[in-house]
């Protein structure tokens, strides 16, 4: 099975996603419950995993934690664009 990497992410949302989350003062256990209600299954040890750059994020969760989050995409996706601008 091929890993997905990208310059040694797993992620590139990890610092964003826990920024975001400590910014609207939830848990991850908090932040999970919000995810499972738009039936993504996802677990506090996912998020933490996320968090720490160790798990990947699907296109579908991606969107999901910032509909949780009330951000957009540019905002959870700001350090990529620039650490990596066009």
């Amino acid at each position: 099975m091929n890993k997905v990497i990208f310059y040694d992410n797993k992620n590139v949302i990890y610092k964003k996603l826990r920024y975001y989350r400590k910014k609207r003062k939830l848990t991850q256990n908090q932040l999970a419950a919000k995810l499972q209600t738009m039936n993504v299954n996802i677990d506090q040890q996912m998020i933490s995993k996320i968090e720490r750059n160790r798990r990947i994020v699907t296109d579908y969760e991606l969107a999901c934690l910032c509909r949780a989050l009330h951000i957009s995409l540019a905002d959870m996706l700001s350090d990529f664009y620039e650490k990596y601008p066009e």
